[in-house]
């Protein structure tokens, strides 16, 4: 039987909203209600604070909360928050962060934190023209006409940094672009910035028409298409670095610390070279980035949206890390473009959030972006470390050998064992239930 459209589900309250689900799709099945129910916090007041962040919620998603402890960033030791649920990922940083630890750390570099907006708009008349009138006098009147919407964020230290009319018209008939720069400071600062972009749409539209210098046509061919920030941020960017000599880098896999410098090296430059391992090499790289982000109550898709844009910011896609072995250092960094806010949005209200925050002493925006951008680095350090000795199955296979024998209902004895028999063999799926099935006959 075909479906049919419901009309007012938002309408409806949560537990309606579920009956009607399991109604229509689910058969009337009873165990799909206890599965959203078990997931419901006992809090009735955190249950409805988490029901309010998002539209038609019947139910919590959970993911795991781990630390990764012993990051020395910047001379001072931290415990990062991780919301991840991809294996050996809060095992990977750990690991990073003690091979770093007596060779003096992480250390980062904010190098700017400039957001950008555009109001996107057509406009059929002379260019020499609309630009002459940009510079004598609209940028002046758009900066004014905010002053009220910035005021705040003014006396905060940041606002709108800089104003610029794009002609765009070579790419795309007639369209030009007012491009803003913003300093949020320590907010992530979308609604301010777009606010802004609006009132400028709003502005532009007036001055023009009220103008002697254009024409009755001219003002007629003006149309504001949208006002909106970008979340592409390439001069928001943080760089988090990691060095020590060569002769140090002792792996306990047994190769030798010059080996290792040069493999490590080569996987790097293979990254900034090949799209094909580029684009794993990075998705790596965000395993530490967007765990810390969503841990912290930040956005996670426009820190994907902005890293993978900046990686391919030359024209083809490569490596957002890079590595020298130049006069006997080993220098491995990170350049990351990254928007990220310490108030306003979630942080103020989600419980997690706010220990997540608490954890890392309070920081900054730009101290956040920072710690953020070690996570990352760590990661990708922790995967190249693996590639380039022992392979990056038998890490990561061990860590997936839980998940394989909570599939299979393991009891706490069980897994004991399979710790012990895996002690020195690769984890595979198909050995594991071979083993299994082995044990439980004999058994």
């Amino acid at each position: 039987m075909a479906h049919q459209p419901i009309q007012g589900f938002s309408k409806l309250n949560k537990q309606k909203k579920i009956e009607w689900l399991v109604e229509t799709y689910l058969d009337n099945n009873q165990q799909y209600i206890d599965i959203l129910q078990q997931y419901w916090n006992t809090d009735a007041d955190l249950q409805k604070l988490h029901e309010e962040f998002s539209e038609n919620t019947i139910s919590n998603f959970y993911m795991p909360y781990g630390i990764a402890p012993n990051f020395f960033i910047n001379g001072e030791l931290k415990a990062i928050p991780m919301a991840v649920e991809e294996s050996s990922v809060v095992a990977a940083a750990s690991k990073a962060a003690k091979f770093w630890l007596d060779k003096g750390g992480f250390k980062t570099t904010i190098i700017n934190e400039k957001k950008l907006g555009h109001t996107h708009f057509t406009f059929s008349g002379e260019s020499v023209k609309l630009q002459s009138f940009f510079n004598h006098h609209l940028r002046t009147q758009l900066l004014e006409d905010t002053q009220e919407i910035t005021k705040n964020m003014r006396n905060r230290g940041g606002g709108i940094l800089d104003i610029e009319l794009v002609d765009k018209t070579a790419e795309m008939e007639n369209y030009y672009q007012l491009k803003a720069s913003f300093n949020t400071k320590d907010s992530m600062g979308a609604n301010f910035i777009n606010s802004c972009l609006e009132q400028f749409g709003k502005t532009l539209k007036r001055e023009i028409e009220a103008s002697e210098k254009f024409s009755a046509e001219e003002k007629q061919s003006l149309r504001v298409i949208m006002n909106i920030l970008s979340n592409f941020t390439p001069d928001c960017i943080v760089r988090a670095e990691v060095s020590c000599k060569i002769e140090d880098l002792i792996d306990d896999s047994g190769i030798a610390p010059e080996e290792f410098a040069w493999k490590f090296k080569q996987a790097v430059r293979i990254a900034e070279i090949e799209p094909y391992r580029a684009t794993t090499h990075n998705k790596g790289i965000m395993n530490g980035v967007d765990a810390v982000v969503i841990a912290t109550g930040n956005d996670f898709r426009a820190t994907e949206a902005c890293a993978h844009t900046y990686a391919a910011k030359d024209g083809k896609y490569s490596s957002l890390t890079h590595c020298s072995t130049d006069n006997g250092i080993f220098r491995f960094w990170i350049d990351l473009p990254i928007s990220v806010g310490v108030v306003g949005g979630l942080t103020n209200l989600h419980p997690l959030v706010k220990f997540s925050l608490a954890l890392l002493g309070k920081p900054s925006a730009s101290e956040l972006m920072g710690i953020i951008a070690v996570s990352g680095l760590a990661q990708n350090f922790a995967a190249l470390r693996s590639l380039v000795t022992t392979g990056i199955q038998k890490g990561h296979m061990k860590m997936h050998l839980f998940n394989i024998l909570n599939q299979m209902k393991a009891t706490e004895a069980e897994k004991e064992y399979f710790v012990q028999y895996f002690k020195d063999k690769t984890v595979s799926h198909h050995e594991v239930i071979n083993e299994l099935n082995r044990l439980r006959t004999q058994s």
